[in-house]
């Protein structure tokens, strides 16, 4: 595959200006406020479930992409895990053309009115703009456009579906359906293989569907971009579980030359601390997937979670964000964030932040739970937090928090949602021998993103252990690419 740079030296050579009318251009575009993306108010979007931003029109759109100064080395396209031609899109709206904005996002990414939502931005694409390193203002707004060219294509009725390669007879299969198996899927399509993608549940989409709130990630949203995969001629099956249903072994003999496993990090994590196992103390990661994957708020559902009035999620990044504000949209009257270490230490997205705090969420910062106390039904009612202060940086480079001595105090809680962190899903590492994990339970890759067995490639979770869903898609890609060239070189074998 062409190195982006040289595609961009190859591509833009003709049309990249001279030296001083872009500085000129530098000048002039330099003084453009960002935009701000339209939201619905926070006191009615609290009491509802619908999407929160509301999008950009085109006016809103093309002033924006009016912002990008088309650098001749665009610095943006590095921070992209999955390798968008960013200033070549931005370029096309800036002109009017939104549905060539669109096709030049699906070159690389499948999934762009989902990224456009939930991709953190500004640590990617955004933090390696032209106007945050050289200029320290606001970047230009990638993610607001690239939802702005997707939404702009699906409502338009005119969807480009990406166009597979001319078929080889060759069957692979994935395993999860979420985004790092959606967009491996999409490049193997490309490649000309014959895809299938197996699903232990009942709905695709893996943790775009159980993991996000509608009110963040439309479901319908995630749904059509999936259809554009089925248009390409990738198989889906669900209720499919990849080491029960069957073995990878049995799907060898079914015909399956590669498998790239992609099952995620479902497991929960909890904390270990007494009154964990109290009625009313969910994983977020339960607490999620019923309510935003099996209906447990409506009426006639088999899956209820508990509703409560003062309810308590522990941790700070989006999936905690998620939960509380979730909590709150199903009326907690006091909903609260705890979190060890000081809001600008939360890895959760700032926009996500900002929301929740225009939502009333109650932000306990520089707190943590020791222990819950529960009634006589053994139900949860009261939690025990110990202050805490920040000591010097730990691995991660933020300042380690440390418990103040005697600093202990309760308050009232009558559900808790720990939302600390997830484990890769064990039954793919326990199903098939010889497959090597680290200590962590993730599976060891290589470069090429394969496994200590030579046909079973890995990325997602599974592999990192946790990230976004960008990062993931990336290594569907990845995988893509190094499944392709094994299967060649086997072939030539």
């Amino acid at each position: 595959m062409e190195n982006l740079k040289d595609f961009y030296k190859r591509e833009r050579a003709e049309e990249w200006r001279a030296e001083i009318r872009k500085t000129l251009k530098t000048k002039e575009r330099t003084l453009l406020e960002r935009i701000q993306m339209p939201a619905q108010d926070p006191d009615v979007r609290n009491h509802n479930r619908t999407e929160v931003n509301l999008g950009l029109d085109e006016k809103l759109a093309m002033e924006e992409a009016r912002r990008c100064i088309d650098c001749p080395n665009p610095t943006c396209i590095t921070g992209c895990p999955v390798g968008i031609f960013i200033p070549k899109f931005i370029k096309k709206i800036e002109i009017g053309d939104f549905l060539g904005a669109a096709k030049v996002i699906k070159e690389t990414n499948s999934l762009p009115a989902v990224c456009g939502r939930v991709c953190p931005q500004e640590k990617q694409c955004e933090a390696n703009c032209f106007y945050t390193i050289q200029l320290q203002k606001p970047p230009v707004a990638i993610g607001f456009l690239e939802r702005f060219a997707a939404d702009y294509e699906r409502n338009s009725g005119q969807m480009a579906i990406p166009e597979a390669g001319k078929k080889n007879g060759i069957k692979v299969a994935a395993i999860g359906s979420g985004p790092a198996s959606l967009a491996w899927a999409t490049d193997m399509a490309r490649f000309g293989y014959d895809v299938t993608v197996f699903e232990a549940l009942h709905e695709l989409g893996g943790v775009l569907k159980y993991g996000i709130p509608g009110f963040r990630l439309p479901n319908e949203i995630v749904d059509i971009e999936i259809n554009n995969l089925k248009e390409m001629g990738v198989k889906f099956v669900t209720n499919f579980v990849v080491g029960r249903t069957a073995t990878i072994e049995e799907l060898r003999e079914k015909g399956f030359e590669a498998f790239f496993v992609a099952s995620g990090a479902g497991l929960p994590r909890f904390m270990n601390i007494p009154g964990e196992n109290f009625t009313g103390i969910f994983s977020s990661n339960e607490y999620l997937t019923r309510i935003n994957l099996m209906g447990a708020t409506l009426d006639g559902y088999d899956t209820p979670v508990t509703l409560g009035d003062n309810v308590a999620v522990i941790g700070g990044g989006n999936t905690a964000m998620d939960s509380v504000r979730t909590a709150k949209r199903l009326g907690a009257k006091r909903a609260m964030i705890v979190y060890r270490r000081t809001r600008e230490e939360m890895p959760a997205r700032v926009e996500e932040v900002e929301h929740a705090i225009e939502e009333g969420i109650e932000f306990m910062n520089l707190n943590n739970p020791v222990k819950y106390i529960g009634d006589n039904n053994g139900r949860v009612k009261k939690m025990v937090l110990q202050k805490m202060e920040l000591g010097e940086p730990d691995a991660s480079g933020r300042r380690r928090p440390i418990p103040v001595e005697g600093s202990e105090y309760e308050v009232d809680v009558d559900v808790v949602i720990v939302a600390v962190g997830v484990s890769p899903n064990p039954l793919i590492p326990s199903s098939v021998k010889g497959l090597k994990t680290t200590k962590w339970g993730t599976i060891k890759v290589n470069d090429d993103f394969q496994s200590s067995i030579e046909d079973i490639f890995a990325g997602g979770d599974i592999v990192r252990g946790g990230a976004t869903v960008i990062l993931a898609m990336g290594d569907g890609r990845n995988a893509a690419v190094g499944m392709d060239k094994y299967i060649k070189n086997k072939i030539k074998k």
